[in-house]
């Protein structure tokens, strides 16, 4: 089948990046419509919020963690890995979820069901049988990791759409994502850190092993006492906070492109700990500030700097952070600011807040989509395959 051998379908970064790429377009500006009562909510059994928390951890953040999982893993047990039908296939069911979310409502039960669980289901199952079947070869051991939280992710999916379960449901889902974060943060940061300034940053087995389990536990915060939640967090942020200091930020931050990075790192370490203080102190926010610190934060500045590299790099290019890959990045830091800085300086204007900061991901996304898109949908410049 010729459109099978499309590069778009070469490597899983290419469909799901661009697909991410839609989706941050798209999902926020809808969000802050219906916010907004500009636009009718979904018509489904589930609420608005409910609704737009799944679309951006499993719309989202899922077509972004699925094109980096689908890409990396390949390379970690050095085999071809997913292409062609296997690839259009997970792609037509991310883009039947979306379908079943927006307009699911009046479809039998069992449709539903399937449009939500297809995508999840077939890619946790194609990423962990990579995993398993290839692991005497794989070249980092704590991949176990992954095969504790790709399935966990399917709780918690059905626990943020199913009733009085919602809050359990998005805490374990932004636990799993912490989680991930923070194996590819200290990955990726170790190499990037290297090749830019020729600087070593801590990497100690003990203190790594330590912040992951923590993460892994904190991913069934909402199972535990209050009171051992709270001081989980606390440690997990202390320990990040000890890490940070060695990771030499003076360095990153001279650069945009690996110093955003290191604003999402902070970000996770700011949300423990407003995580570990809120269970003891009775803090007034503006806005759910713990959640969105961290999809603002972690998920916001990251993910563009992560897909300007990856859509380069895996295409064959020289990764280069042009003007307009740094102004996205400057626009990300300003939807940071937008969503959690000024809401609770003038509060008067939350609504405004919040339609500015998805016009931030909008513009985002858009310039995105117009500058490497293209490039996922043509072959590698460099002459190879994948």
């Amino acid at each position: 089948m010729q459109l099978a051998k499309h590069p778009l379908w070469l490597a899983g970064f290419r469909p799901f990046f661009t697909l991410a790429c839609l989706a941050g377009m798209t999902l926020p500006v809808a969000w802050a419509l219906i916010f907004s009562g500009l636009l009718a909510a979904p018509d489904n059994a589930f609420t608005p919020v409910q609704w737009h928390a799944h679309e951006m951890f499993f719309g989202f953040g899922w077509a972004v963690l699925g094109g980096f999982l689908l890409t990396s893993t390949k390379n970690w047990v050095n085999i071809r890995g997913y292409h062609g039908p296997a690839l259009m296939l997970l792609a037509a069911a991310w883009l039947f979820e979306r379908l079943g979310m927006s307009c699911g409502g009046a479809w039998p039960r069992a449709l539903f069901l399937l449009s939500n669980n297809a995508f999840l289901g077939c890619i946790s199952g194609m990423l962990m049988w990579t995993l398993i079947r290839h692991r005497a070869r794989d070249s980092y051991r704590d991949n176990a990791f992954f095969l504790i939280i790709l399935p966990a992710f399917l709780v918690a999916k059905y626990l943020m759409l199913n009733g009085d379960n919602f809050t359990a449901g998005y805490s374990m889902s932004m636990g799993l994502f912490r989680l991930a974060f923070l194996v590819m943060l200290e990955r990726t940061l170790t190499g990037f850190m290297k090749a830019a300034f020729q600087a070593q940053i801590l990497r100690h087995p003990l203190l790594d092993m330590a912040i992951k389990l923590l993460g892994l536990i904190l991913v069934m915060e909402m199972a535990l006492p209050r009171p051992l939640t709270a001081a989980l967090s606390l440690t997990l942020a202390v320990l990040l906070g000890i890490r940070f200091v060695f990771w030499k930020p003076q360095l990153a931050l001279r650069r945009i492109d690996i110093g955003i990075m290191y604003v999402g790192y902070l970000a996770i370490v700011g949300q423990l700990l407003i995580e570990a203080l809120g269970h003891v102190v009775n803090f007034v926010w503006v806005g759910s500030v713990s959640v969105h610190l961290f999809t603002f934060g972690a998920m916001g500045c990251v993910i563009p700097a992560m897909l300007i590299r990856i859509s380069q790099g895996h295409t064959g290019r020289k990764v280069v952070f042009d003007t307009l890959d740094k102004a996205t990045l400057y626009i990300m830091l300003g939807a940071l600011a937008l969503r959690i800085v000024l809401p609770q300086l003038y509060p008067a204007l939350y609504l405004l807040w919040i339609q500015l900061a998805a016009a931030c991901w909008f513009a985002c996304y858009a310039i995105l989509a117009i500058r490497h898109v293209p490039a996922l949908l043509q072959p590698r410049i460099d002459g190879k395959e994948h």
